[in-house]
């Protein structure tokens, strides 16, 4: 008898539109102690598969026809007071989105202990130490001051980590992991991925694992499905699967992953035949993007980051001697020339996105410089001064889900900056270009009338990109762009950026724990650690030869992909 069984199930999501099948007729199991990969491209049903199984879709979705057994017993179709006695205690979801998942107005420690009480007969004192025990396990420092904070004092990563010691908390038997490591740099991946191999292993707890991530799939699964729009295509033991697959679109998904090993000029595309949305690369010269206004020619770095230090309160006080502080960044500097792709690397809560957000004026920094083509931006006080610079400064955000209001059309958040800067003539204009940015992003026109929720995680990054090409920048600043996305779409989208900064010049910010893709994107590299830089080489240098004693071991830890992909290429 599995611990998991899915038999024939079938999601669907009623609209005006008709009834769209997010799933159909999907059917697979899970053993103890087995850790099950699912992978596919974004909207191929990944997530509403653990959705569905714990009864978690969002209205309309719902579960039209099929069962799903634990341990024997049948948990579909449950009533909501017996399902909830499921979750936590049999089955720990790990969330995607670790903002949205957590309480902002809760401090870490009660989420943790809230979950531990819920699922444990344990005293407060014990819950508390079960809490610290967990926030060690995966990887926050400073674990006893960490738990008093609330959910907006981490940074990304860190959100996720917390996400995992509350779906860790009360001992379930599954554990649902859909992209646990998305937003987590590749040593904190590591340790992540072994506690759940090690829970897997000693305590007989199988995993469904959904993810993106092959390298991932390759070192720590047993076996894995493939998705490809709502059916199940090819599934089994992982040396088969992306050693020797037999389906046409798992072959071309493993010929897309970024290579660790070595530089290409391009990302190879999936190119499944039955792909209706691969789209031909864009010729910019001929398009609206490549009559890019303000371009002129600089003697210099167009960005220069000159000292930078920030620090955030953690622990306020009215007498400054009792006031506690963490420093996000720590005397940082940098230079980024016209038409280069500069990359920051680094654990969650190095300081990255952090000195991102500082470039575009989110942050004012408490010390340092920022100058963009030798304005000193930090000295900039009025939003009229900065307002010209902010069309040449564009940012791609790290969260698809939270920067995006959820209440306008996706035509109208592409549109938004076009209208605010006044870079069309007219709508009929404003509706091309955006109409033109949809297309080249992979979700076609239609995708303007929707509205954000009715996207995955992967499909609205593409449209923060979007938006974000939308004011032709000189400068993009790529806050984990590829975070949420596949390797398919992710190939589109980087080949997508790597054509804009051929024709147009355009300057890249690069900042992601993708390693692979560091690599096949950046001209130079700044390795960050505790809101310092460490080193900064350009890129093969860094990869063949690092310097510092951390960044050879962020390079020792990438999970290795190579022999499997190029089994697939020769065969």
């Amino acid at each position: 008898m599995s611990l998991l069984e899915v038999k024939n199930l079938r999601i669907e999501y009623p609209s005006r539109h008709g009834v769209h099948a997010a799933v159909k007729s999907l059917s697979f199991n899970i053993e103890r102690g087995e850790i099950v990969g699912v992978v596919g491209e974004s909207g191929a049903g990944k997530s509403t598969v653990g959705n569905g199984i714990i009864d978690l879709l969002s209205p309309p979705g719902h579960v039209a026809s099929g069962e799903v057994f634990l341990d024997g017993e049948k948990i579909s179709g449950l009533s909501p007071e017996a399902m909830r006695s499921v979750r936590g205690s049999k089955i720990g979801f790990i969330f995607q989105d670790p903002m949205t998942s957590l309480n902002p107005l809760f401090t870490v420690e009660q989420q943790l202990t809230e979950t531990i009480h819920a699922n444990m007969e344990v005293s407060d004192k014990e819950a508390y130490q079960r809490a610290l025990s967990l926030m060690q396990q995966v990887g926050i420092p400073q674990p006893e001051n960490r738990l008093k904070q609330y959910p907006h004092q981490f940074s990304g990563g860190m959100r996720q980590r917390v996400v995992i010691a509350i779906a860790l908390a009360g001992e379930p038997d599954l554990i649902i992991a859909d992209e646990p490591t998305t937003a987590l740099d590749v040593s904190i991946q590591d340790q992540i991925l072994n506690l759940i191999r090690e829970l897997c292993i000693e305590k007989n707890v199988g995993c469904m694992l959904v993810t993106h991530d092959m390298g991932v799939v390759s070192n720590v699964t047993d076996r894995v499905a493939v998705m490809y729009r709502g059916d199940l295509v090819e599934f089994g033991p992982t040396s088969k699967v992306l050693g020797d697959p037999d389906h046409p679109y798992t072959r071309s998904l493993i010929s897309a992953v970024p290579r660790s090993d070595v530089k290409l000029a391009r990302f190879p595309l999936v190119s499944y035949i039955e792909k209706a949305e691969a789209t031909s690369s864009l010729d910019v010269k001929n398009h609206w993007l490549g009559q890019s206004q303000d371009q002129r020619e600089y003697q210099g770095a167009l960005l220069k980051v000159d000292n930078v230090n920030l620090r955030f309160i953690t622990k306020d006080s009215l007498f400054e001697s009792r006031r506690e502080y963490v420093q996000a960044s720590d005397n940082v500097s940098f230079e980024v020339h016209e038409g280069e792709t500069f990359g920051l690397v680094g654990e969650s809560g190095s300081g990255k996105s952090t000195i991102a957000r500082v470039i575009a004026g989110l942050y004012q920094p408490n010390s340092g410089q920022v100058s963009f083509e030798g304005i000193d931006l930090t000295a900039l006080t009025s939003e009229k001064a900065r307002r010209p610079l902010r069309r040449q400064m564009q940012m791609v955000f790290q969260n698809p889900y939270t920067s995006m209001n959820p209440r306008m059309k996706i035509f109208d958040i592409i549109a938004e900056p076009i209208r605010f800067h006044k870079l069309t003539a007219n709508e009929a204009q404003t509706r091309q270009v955006v109409n033109d940015l949809l297309e080249h992003v992979g979700l076609g026109v239609m995708a303007g009338v929707k509205y954000p929720h009715e996207f995955s995680g992967g499909q609205r990054q593409r449209i923060s990109i979007a938006r974000a090409l939308a004011t032709r920048p000189r400068l993009l600043i790529c806050d984990e762009p590829t975070s949420a996305l596949d390797v398919s779409v992710q190939a589109q989208i980087l080949n997508l950026l790597k054509d804009l900064q051929s024709e147009l010049n355009l300057t890249m910010l690069f900042i992601s724990h993708d390693l692979p893709v560091i690599r096949q994107m950046c001209d130079r590299v700044g390795v960050m650690k505790m809101g310092q830089l460490l080193e900064v080489a350009p890129t093969e240098q860094l990869f063949n030869s690092p310097t510092h004693e951390y960044s050879r071991q962020l390079i020792s830890l990438m999970p290795e992909f190579t022999g499997l992909r190029e089994q697939v290429m020769s065969a």
